[in-house]
């Protein structure tokens, strides 16, 4: 008789960005190490039916799945760490399945009963938590935002009953502290985490492991006073202080024997862990090399790195996979406009390369094209990814002698829309569902820079985007300096350009940084930096 299905909730406490994410992602690891099956959820409490029209400013990236599900950055941290290609069931936010308890009124399948939050929208919740687990031997969720939080409410309760419908034996629950350090008296001050623990508590759930955060290393004395006023064991409570990377997190709590506590907890049958190559990617990741390339990221939104997070790790894994360090520099594409010609060379010397990544809208695109025409004139290294490519061919074909040439979605007007909308979208870019999300197909041209670096001719990578290298102009590509070396085969679409007579210029319509694995860089990152020690 096959065994049920485990599941093991990730909540937080005291305040948000613990860093919840990546304690789910590392308890999938190690469970993964052990041979087990492993999926894993996301449950946001917003009332947005998915990530998409997030800005990516407050929230981060909008990470893409390999089904075309628009999602949360966590989703990144997760493909990262379990190696596993998750789809739209490992997202969940609240405003979607708000929004179905509510379709469903409407068509009257709730044959005239109150629609309620519970228990209506908790077993809906519940639902999809069961559907995501299917033919897994562990379904970890983690809930955002904080215990306490109102929008969270529904959540928490669902979760809380969960226990009920599969038996507590197969449940564990983990939440999430803080422990603050208080200089003034140089001591860590655990009464935030008990007070989190006790909140939890009143909603009904008893935690079973507790996760402790802090800036820098706690004494044991704080797993004793944690324990003692949580009334968790001693064995189930973890530290985990700041992390020199966070691929350090999952062999930290190794240490902690977390991972077996959860494996007796829930009974689970395993494997000794295989952490070999996990260790070396470590050994990799906090190892000083000899050699540093900069790389320079030309983009609008400088405030928060987490609105690149999936391209930053992906250029971290290709610099360990070349054996330099990387240092990655900041350069804002609005400013460069208001700069003079000679300030702007000097600005884009400073760097080895440049990284310009996906994006939408008007602001900072002069800065953007700026920045490839300088890569392209300069013969320096050009990564360009989704918007990264529009950019280029708009600055190849101003060079090329085409004045005004632009996208249509800055300037619909423009005399030479090298980059368009796509075939029977025309009057509805402003809409969703137009873009194509997902998975693509795309065919290198024999003996392509790109189909070097892949090693074969055909791949599938993910897509977010709504305007496409307008076609007609396709074979004036030569003559600018540049080439289409992928194409879609079904629909002929351009897919991937490469420079003529240049050390190093590649830019994709699609998002290779999602694909990218801290174990096993992704191809087009690995030579960039490879490009760039040269």
């Amino acid at each position: 008789m096959a065994q049920p299905t485990r599941f093991i909730f990730v909540t937080g406490g005291v305040l948000s960005g613990l860093g919840k994410g990546i304690t789910a992602a590392s308890i999938g690891n190690l469970l993964k190490a052990r041979g087990l099956s492993v999926n894993i959820q996301k449950i946001d409490p917003y009332l947005n039916v998915d990530a998409g029209t997030l800005n990516p400013r407050e929230h981060g990236e909008c990470f893409v799945t390999k089904d075309g599900a628009e999602t949360d950055l966590d989703l990144g941290h997760y493909e990262r760490f379990l190696d596993q290609e998750l789809t739209q069931a490992s997202s969940m936010m609240a405003g979607r399945v708000i929004h179905k308890v509510i379709e469903d009124e409407r068509v009257g399948n709730y044959a005239g009963h109150t629609v309620q939050y519970i228990p209506h929208v908790t077993n809906a919740f519940q639902e999809e938590i069961l559907k995501a687990s299917k033919g897994y031997e562990v379904h970890i969720v983690e809930i955002g935002g904080t215990v306490g939080d109102y929008e969270s409410l529904a959540i928490i309760e669902a979760v809380r009953e969960m226990r009920f419908r599969v038996g507590r034996e197969n449940v564990a629950y983990v939440h999430v502290v803080y422990v603050p350090f208080l200089g003034a008296s140089q001591e860590f001050k655990t009464k935030p985490a008990q007070n989190a623990v006790r909140e939890l508590r009143g909603f009904g759930i008893n935690a079973d492991v507790l996760v402790a955060r802090a800036e820098k290393p706690m004494p044991v004395g704080v797993v004793r006073k944690l324990s003692m006023f949580s009334a968790i064991p001693e064995e189930a409570v973890a530290l985990l202080p700041n992390a020199q990377t966070i691929y350090q997190v999952p062999l930290t709590l190794e240490d902690t024997g977390i991972a077996d506590f959860i494996c007796n907890k829930l009974q689970l049958e395993h494997e000794k862990p295989h952490l070999a190559d996990w260790r070396a990617v470590v050994e990799k990741a906090t190892t000083e090399q000899k050699r540093t390339v900069i790389v320079g990221v030309v983009a609008k939104y400088l405030d928060n790195t987490d609105t690149y997070m999936s391209v930053f790790e992906a250029l971290r894994s290709a610099a360990w996979a070349n054996d330099v360090n990387v240092n990655i520099k900041w350069i804002d594409a609005e400013e460069l406009e208001d700069k003079h010609p000679e300030e702007r060379a000097q600005i884009l010397d400073t760097v080895d390369g440049y990284v310009v990544p996906g994006g939408f809208g008007s602001r900072g695109i002069e800065g953007k094209i700026i920045a490839a025409q300088h890569a392209l004139q300069q013969k320096k290294p050009y990564l360009g990814l989704c918007y990264g490519l529009h950019m280029m061919v708009i600055a190849a074909a101003r060079l090329g002698g085409l004045d005004g040439a632009n996208t249509t979605e800055v300037n619909p007007a423009t005399p030479h829309p090298v980059i368009a909308t796509m075939d029977g979208q025309e009057g509805l870019e402003n809409t969703g569902g137009t873009m194509r999300l997902g998975n693509y197909a795309c065919h290198f041209a024999e003996g392509s820079l790109a189909a070097r670096l892949y090693g074969t001719q055909d791949i599938e990578e993910r897509h977010r985007h709504r305007y496409e290298a307008n076609g007609k102009y396709v074979p004036e590509y030569e003559k600018w300096g540049i080439r289409a070396v992928g194409m879609n085969p079904d629909n002929g679409l351009v897919e991937v350009i490469e420079g003529v007579d240049h050390p190093f210029l590649l830019a994709s319509q699609y998002h290779p940084e999602f694909k990218s694995r801290p174990n096993r860089a992704h191809p087009m990152f690995r030579g960039f930096i490879e490009a760039l020690k040269k």
